[in-house]
């Protein structure tokens, strides 16, 4: 598209970090936007086996429209699996805006979400030992995350990918804490599991996870596919960007239900209700805090209007 300033990856990368965009997340909450009322996202399935999906929103002066693909052949064609544009617009004339990288946007604002629920959800009072799983740019932009928010002890990355995984741990070693690659029963160990793959099936078991520690998982959107396994979602206390979201797409949850072992209400609350300051802080807890999250619209807006303004276009 010409005639708009366009916002290429290498732009977006240099405008702002997680702990900004998780701040731009929360402004849109506390300035009253609500997820529940979110549209939800059009998908459709793509020859070849990819995915077309189509998120609209709109809020205060600006509204935007993301068309991202989800191509699961592309690695191996050494090309990027997520790929995408997002057109901002002005809300009330509806004018284009700007023309941004959808792939690097969603590489941004999917660590901001989950670095604005470790800001209420992660322990304190002690540097954490993170367990990460995958390897893609979603891991590299969670390390980045929960390093914003959150001192880290070591970071124990977990692959499936081997190569993958050792580049990253030295990555993190570069950041400042200690790094190694582990296996799944590493999480019995972890304060911090953090789960950004592309996996249709649980990553360890959940009964390793120890009562104090925070659980994000982010890898899917689809009702048949999940990270986390049905003995962590039925111990821990739950929190989701949105009911009617969470209830349609997280298969997380959904696939427990299905199995009878947890029910519509197990949901403890929202990233809303965190923000909000809605739910209990801080003290002991007796059971993993588990946050998931399957990617929204009004959260690609809001970090969308943060670079926008940051670029200054």
């Amino acid at each position: 598209m010409t005639g708009i300033p366009q916002l290429d990856a290498g732009r977006l990368a240099a405008l702002i970090g997680p702990a900004a965009a998780a701040d731009a997340v929360a402004a849109a909450l506390l300035g009253g936007l609500d997820p529940e009322s979110c549209p939800p996202r059009s998908a459709i399935g793509v020859p070849g086996g990819g995915e077309l999906l189509l998120m609209p929103a709109a809020s205060g002066s600006y509204a935007g429209v993301k068309i991202a693909g989800v191509a699961p052949g592309n690695p191996a064609r050494g090309l990027p699996r997520i790929t995408g544009s997002y057109l901002l617009l002005d809300g009330p004339t509806l004018r284009p805006l700007a023309l941004l990288d959808g792939a690097a946007l969603t590489a941004l604002r999917t660590p901001a979400v989950s670095a604005l629920a470790l800001r209420h959800l992660a322990p304190v009072g002690r540097p954490l030992r993170v367990v990460l799983f995958g390897s893609g740019p979603q891991a590299y932009g969670h390390l980045e995350a929960a390093l914003a928010e959150r001192e880290v002890a070591e970071v124990v990355v977990v692959a499936r990918d081997r190569e993958g995984a050792g580049r990253l741990a030295g990555h993190a070693r570069t950041l400042g804490p200690a790094a190694r690659t582990g296996t799944p029963q590493d999480v019995a160990e972890a304060d911090l599991v953090i789960c950004c793959t592309t996996a249709r099936e649980p990553l360890f078991d959940g009964r390793l996870v120890g009562p104090g520690a925070t659980v994000v998982a982010v890898g899917s959107h689809e009702p048949t596919a999940r990270e986390t396994d049905t003995a962590l979602v039925r111990r821990a206390a739950v929190y989701v960007e949105s009911r009617a979201a969470a209830l349609r797409e997280a298969g997380d949850l959904l696939v427990p239900e299905a199995e009878g072992a947890i029910g519509p209400g197990h949901i403890t609350g929202t990233l809303a209700d965190l923000v909000g300051g809605r739910m209990p802080a801080g003290g002991p807890r007796s059971c993993p805090q588990l946050f998931k999250s399957v990617g929204m619209a009004w959260e690609d807006l809001a970090v969308a209007v943060a670079l926008y303004e940051a670029a200054g276009v």
